[in-house]
């Protein structure tokens, strides 16, 4: 029997999780069917419970549903209740709907593979952005024993988020014209500016040789803040495809205890973005 997974959203069409997933189920000889589904805004509960009820097994969650699933699902990892969404879904042997949230392991796992982060040793980050996809990333990076400085545009949301998160490792906030005080690691932009090509309104003090940069946001070519970063001295830089399919890979070990090798399937995709 061919297997039901699919990725939720909207918008959808975008989305490169099939072709992610293809690729797993050719690399791994696990044969599932993958699809992607357009949930109109209002009926995402309707939709999932329609979904398996038809016999699905597991779902990802795209924009903008991921904090309905971490409502809708029956039980969650731990992972999932620290950062308070949800982008996997696993159906149980009892039928009951488990909730993970990869986002963040997926990050890591890029990050580990571009030597940007190193097991064992404190590592200086700084992330810009207080929204959904920060609260997805902060737990594993505390996890990984990075020292965090969280800063945003509306101050008092980095603040809330920090006060949040600082019973699992070293975080604090910092209004955004204040962060320039100290050296960086890592930058990692977690806000939408490179979306409509703006800049996080950090100072360019930020960035140098030493501090390698990271964009959770993708596209073809360069993004708006990666090109900035390397204007003013960064030359480690990374956009967040790498993250895409890392999160793959960990909602396919959810599903079939096995965490695939992410290197070419990405480096397939990095091809197909640029064409």
């Amino acid at each position: 029997m061919m297997e039901k997974y699919l990725v939720l959203g909207n918008p959808i069409e975008h989305s490169q999780s099939p072709f992610i997933h293809q690729f797993f189920s050719n690399q791994t000889g696990i044969h599932y069917e993958y699809g992607r589904l357009l949930v109109p805004f209002g009926e995402f509960d309707k939709t999932v419970s329609d979904f398996f009820a038809q016999g699905g097994l597991g779902a990802n969650v795209t924009v903008p549903f991921k904090e309905e699933a971490f409502r809708f699902v029956d039980s969650l990892t731990d992972r999932a209740k620290g950062c308070g969404a949800v982008n996997s879904i696993k159906k149980l042997e009892d039928g009951t709907l488990l909730g993970d949230n990869t986002d963040g392991q997926g990050l890591i796992l890029d990050l580990a593979r571009l030597d940007f982060i190193v097991p064992g040793k404190v590592k200086s980050v700084l992330v810009i952005g207080a929204g959904g996809a920060t609260r997805g990333i902060l737990l594993p990076l505390l996890d990984y024993d990075c020292d965090i400085t969280l800063t945003n545009r509306t101050f008092s949301k980095a603040q809330q988020l920090a006060e949040e998160f600082s019973q699992f490792g070293l975080i604090r906030a910092k209004p955004i014209e204040s962060v320039d005080d100290r050296h960086y690691d890592l930058v990692i932009n977690a806000s939408s500016s490179s979306m409509t090509e703006d800049l996080p309104p950090v100072p360019n003090s930020v960035y140098g040789f030493e501090t390698a940069c990271y964009d959770l946001y993708y596209q073809a070519g360069i993004t708006s803040f990666l090109y900035n970063a390397l204007k003013h001295g960064s030359t480690q830089l990374s956009d967040g495809l790498g993250m895409l399919v890392g999160q793959a890979a960990y909602a396919f070990e959810l599903w079939y205890d096995f965490v695939p090798d992410i290197n070419p399937v990405l480096t397939l995709l990095r091809e197909k973005l640029n064409q």
